[in-house]
């Protein structure tokens, strides 16, 4: 794959971390704008999530059958205008509404990053090249932060959506003039009206089940502390909203680390193997979180390190599930790829408005998901190598 293609993969990867990041520390300015509290605010994630998890169902098919740039093109235009009308927005059901349409763009970049990457490489050659696009999901969330909060102190919160706007209107070009089409010619186009009859058949598959799961339950771990943190990091224990971005930066640099580290792992190990071992190291991390927050300690220092590791571990989970998902259906890869996401986000939507609700003012709710999301990562995972062997 080349250096211009992995740098254009990579800036698609980054619409969902800016999408979902940039915004959080103006969760209270955006509260007070529409007179609410940032409970409610939490919805907007919730509504992005729901538009990620349905838009993909319809990209995948799409993809697959008419090739990778024109649906990618249509939704970065979406998402360009979403973003516009999300900077307008007069009440929270009208930004509710946008984001709901952001992500129907945004997730269009979602299905056809992991298509091409599987048109273009083997199992291994795959999970590396993901693990490679991580180092974009880990910078964008250590930098939206920071930019959010200089942009919000800037011109406020409408200045974080309009800057999405201008982001994405860059990659229209982007991708017109620098992504090639990848999908085979020699490539069986399935027509669209055999979709359902394919997903279906995908969802009778255990071993992509399996291993989709895993990441996505993992994935959705991942929302629960984006969902949470801006309560924790700024109300809970008095980070000043300026400064927010360093600490979930702190936690994003580990994401970055443990993702590099897994292209060492894969030098002698298969994704399935080394998913079993960082499925448990993701179990662990949790539960200590867990028990750190039910301590309720003074200060946010003791949550740091396990809260670190439940984030930073996630880079390990996610590329070799997702690779693992992926191989052999390099003839379906984009309603594989939409399968797979849509399963993530629907679980993350569930896992993020969960924080919101079992919200009790401390920081227990999220590490409770987070913490339920390991104990599930690791029964999916065991589950994933039984069906792997079986297979076999």
């Amino acid at each position: 794959m080349t250096l211009r293609l992995l740098l254009i993969l990579g800036g698609l990867s980054a619409f969902g971390p800016l999408a979902i990041d940039l915004y959080l520390p103006a969760f209270p300015a955006m509260a007070a704008s529409f007179g609410t509290d940032s409970e409610h605010i939490q919805l907007s994630l919730s509504a992005y999530f729901i538009g990620l998890a349905s838009g993909q169902l319809f990209y995948g098919p799409v993809a697959d059958r008419f090739g990778r740039r024109k649906p990618l093109l249509f939704g970065i235009v979406l998402f360009c205008l979403a973003s516009l009308a999300c900077a307008l927005a007069p009440s929270l059901e009208w930004l509710l509404a946008a984001r709901f349409a952001q992500a129907l763009g945004g997730c269009a970049g979602i299905v056809v990053n992991r298509a091409v990457v599987r048109d273009l490489c083997t199992p291994i050659e795959a999970a590396k090249a993901f693990s490679q696009l991580m180092l974009v999901m880990g910078v964008a969330p250590i930098l939206a932060p920071l930019g959010g909060g200089a942009l919000l102190a800037l011109g406020g919160w409408p200045l974080i959506f309009l800057f999405l706007a201008v982001f994405s209107g860059v990659y229209i070009f982007a991708v017109f003039f620098g992504l090639p089409e990848t999908i085979s010619q020699t490539t069986p186009r399935a027509p669209l009206s055999s979709a359902l009859g394919r997903y279906g058949r995908l969802l009778r598959e255990p071993v992509f089940m399996y291993h989709a799961l895993t990441g996505g339950i993992a994935m959705a771990g991942m929302f629960a502390y984006i969902a949470g943190s801006p309560f924790v990091f700024i109300e809970l224990y008095g980070v000043p909203a300026e400064h927010f971005g360093w600490f979930f930066g702190a936690n994003a640099a580990g994401f970055i680390l443990f993702a590099q580290f897994n292209s060492r792992l894969l030098r002698r190990r298969s994704p399935v193997k080394v998913l079993k071992l960082t499925s448990t190291i993701y179990l662990v991390c949790t539960l200590l979180l867990l028990i750190v927050a039910l301590s309720n300690p003074s200060s946010l220092w003791v949550m740091m390190p396990p809260l670190f590791g439940s984030v930073a571990v996630i880079a390990l989970v996610l590329p070799n599930s997702s690779a693992s998902a992926m191989a052999g259906h390099g003839h379906q890869a984009g309603v594989a790829s939409a399968l797979m996401g849509t399963m993530q986000f629907v679980i993350a939507g569930i896992t993020s408005a969960a924080v919101g609700v079992l919200h009790n003012g401390t920081a227990v709710p999220m590490a409770a998901v987070m913490a339920s999301c390991g104990v599930l990562v690791v029964i999916m995972a065991r589950q994933a190598r039984r069906a792997s062997a079986a297979q076999a």
